[in-house]
């Protein structure tokens, strides 16, 4: 392996002139193209017409978000102006239009028919991608995350993530799967232990399948460590979710200690996780226990704008958001047999805890206001 650059002999190189830029552009674009035709050789798209394709951009613009939408048009207004008269231009842009609605169309044939891949906990790649855009808008935009300590999480092999859990709806543990798929270099797919109430919610369950989720067991945490697999969980459970607004950001029990059973069992590294942000994002002043029997929910919140709003009271608020990823904890130091020693996996699972709660506290000691940051 060669040895990295320094900064000064960077600074050296000659940078690559636009038109080169350009020229290395078109040459992965050429590639993927035949790439694209040899996957699909038959695909023939009806023949152009200014019409045609006028009328394509209108049938489907409504199925892409109002900036994306905004982007579209504006290109292609820009596209008019300039190259008008170049009929293989106009002639590209409705082959292009043609495919990726030929694309989707035939993505939703197959998830109605059932024809497509999951592995053997049910992960769909293909749908995790169709939704992936939903989660990086509300990660990006909506409570524009602050991510740090990144670099702690391991390029490859097994790790167990532990975090606090919190905001009435589990949006924390989706913001930290998108954190982790979206700045860690190597792409790595945190998958989740989920709760065992969520499968009596219609739905859920298997969304959270097809995303890489998993049932909250010790044997499922397990066998995906021994697979190499993130993994992360969420000790505080639906009591941590669940939580009152006056009692924010103070860690309940983190369960029986399971989980630091499956990183004893695999000698995997913990790597505590503190949210800051999602507390806030749902106001919950008391709780029903006569709704959330009713319902069939481990709680039934009650806010300033839930139930009284219905769906629409479900909606959180903007808040500014930080997720810190602490330093791995070693298990590797602890014998075969610790897993089985209850004093110490009592001792360990409150050491995790403190460390979570330490990394909270730290965190809001440094914010100045709950929707800038």
């Amino acid at each position: 392996m060669s040895d990295p650059q320094s900064p000064r002999e960077k600074e050296s190189e000659p940078l690559a002139s636009d038109e080169q830029l350009r020229q290395e552009l078109m040459a992965e674009l050429d590639e993927l193209i035949a790439r694209v035709k040899t996957l699909t050789p038959d695909y023939c798209p009806p023949p152009f017409s200014a019409r045609r394709l006028l009328a394509l951009v209108k049938r489907n613009l409504d199925q892409f978000s109002p900036e994306l939408r905004l982007g579209m048009l504006q290109r292609l207004r820009a596209t008019i102006g300039q190259d008008l008269s170049d009929l293989n231009a106009w002639r590209d842009i409705w082959h292009t239009l043609n495919y990726t609605v030929e694309h989707q169309a035939d993505f939703l044939k197959r998830r109605l028919s059932g024809d497509y891949e999951t592995d053997e906990w049910g992960l769909d790649w293909e749908f995790l991608e169709t939704v992936l855009p939903f989660f990086e808008f509300l990660y990006k935009r909506y409570w524009r995350v602050e991510t740090t300590g990144i670099e702690n999480i391991p390029p490859e092999g097994r790790a167990l993530l532990v975090g606090n859990h919190s905001g009435q709806l589990p949006w924390d543990g989706a913001m930290v799967t998108t954190a982790v798929y979206t700045e860690h270099p190597s792409q790595r797919l945190v998958r989740t232990l989920y709760s065992r109430w969520f499968p009596t919610l219609p739905f859920v369950s298997s969304t959270l399948m097809r995303l890489g989720h998993v049932l909250a067991t010790v044997e499922n945490g397990v066998r995906l460590l021994e697979q190499e697999e993130l993994v992360s969980v969420y000790p505080e459970g639906h009591k941590g979710v669940g939580k009152l607004f006056k009692d924010r950001y103070r860690l309940v029990r983190f369960g029986r200690g399971g989980f630091i059973k499956m990183a004893l069992d695999t000698q995997s590294p913990i790597i505590p996780v503190a949210v800051v942000g999602a507390e806030e994002t749902y106001v919950s002043l008391a709780k029903s226990p006569m709704l959330a029997k009713l319902t069939g929910f481990p709680y039934f919140p009650i806010t300033p704008t839930f139930p009284w709003l219905g769906l629409l009271g479900l909606t959180p608020l903007p808040t500014k958001w930080s997720i810190e990823f602490g330093e791995p904890i070693p298990m590797d130091e602890y014998g075969p047999e610790a897993a089985n020693n209850l004093v110490l996996i009592s001792q360990l699972t409150d050491q995790v805890r403190n460390v979570v709660q330490e990394m909270i506290c730290t965190r809001l000691a440094q914010r100045r206001s709950v929707f800038f940051g």
